[in-house]
């Protein structure tokens, strides 16, 4: 016989800022259901403030030079150059140590976003890809502590679309009015002691998080599949996500805790967690 049980959130000293609720039938919101026909309970999901990190109030992130050439008959190469003051790329960040999280042992970086797609660590402040002709993409780029930890002074980040046309000639579009949600972290694969804080970061535009607007996160892992919403931008550690494969979807969401609409209000990543290798 198939039980199901709603788990309470273990937070820690912010727990105001979350909007919680008891089963995903609610209208207040969802919470954790787990399958335990033939498997114990895991230890509930816990949301924890991210520690207070080294603020580069002054860091500046903009857009250089943007070159495009003709790769075969269908695409182009971009060529794009950045332009970056008050901030050391490659220097790793004066806390790291003590942050008890992934860190990228090459330092300091921009994390290149293009169409929400997984970002790419630049350690340069350049980076070449290759598009298809008649395409349109938004590219959100930002800097990003060792640790992987966006910096969330507008000044540090930018958002730049463009089109490529049946040519390959680039235009720089107009960037959206309407509100932007970017995804960050987590990302990719961890392992060992990584698996024990995953830095929950991602990046918003034109919309402030709070009585308006707010980001939902809808979590599932083996056995579990769990939701809550967040009214503050800001980073978190997210903890005992189980091993194996889990999948962390954001959405921006209105008041009434519907899906804002536009076509970067909604972005989904798989990660993958171990204890130890090989990974399974």
């Amino acid at each position: 016989m198939k039980h199901t049980h709603s788990l309470r959130w273990m937070l820690l000293a912010f727990s105001p800022i979350l909007w919680m609720a008891c089963d995903s039938n609610s209208t207040s919101g969802e919470g954790t259901t787990f399958d335990t026909a033939h498997a114990e309970m895991p230890t509930p999901i816990s949301l924890a403030e991210f520690p207070a990190s080294t603020e580069f109030p002054k860091a500046q992130l903009n857009m250089g030079n943007v070159t495009a050439t003709k790769v075969g008959d269908d695409s182009i190469k971009l060529s794009f150059q950045f332009k970056v003051a008050n901030y050391e790329l490659k220097s790793q960040t004066p806390d790291a140590t003590g942050m008890q999280c992934n860190n990228s042992k090459d330092g300091q970086h921009i994390h290149f976003v293009l169409d929400n797609a997984p970002y790419k660590a630049l350690y340069e402040p350049k980076t070449e890809v290759t598009l298809a002709k008649n395409t349109e993409h938004l590219l959100v780029a930002f800097l990003s502590r060792s640790y992987h930890q966006s910096l969330k002074n507008k000044e540090a980040a930018l958002m730049y679309r463009f089109k490529i046309d049946d040519a390959g000639k680039l235009s720089v579009l107009e960037t959206p009015k309407t509100p932007v949600l970017t995804y960050s972290r987590p990302k990719g694969d961890y392992i060992g002691k990584d698996i024990d804080n995953l830095l929950l970061d991602f990046y918003v535009w034109n919309a402030s998080l709070g009585n308006d607007y707010a980001v939902k996160v809808h979590l599932t892992a083996d056995l579990v599949d769990t939701s809550f919403v967040l009214k503050e931008w800001k980073s978190y550690f997210l903890k005992n996500i189980p091993e194996g494969e889990a999948t962390i979807k954001l959405t921006l969401v209105d008041k009434n805790g519907e899906k804002v609409s536009g076509d970067a209000t909604e972005v989904s990543r798989t990660i993958h967690l171990a204890k130890e290798e090989p990974m399974k």
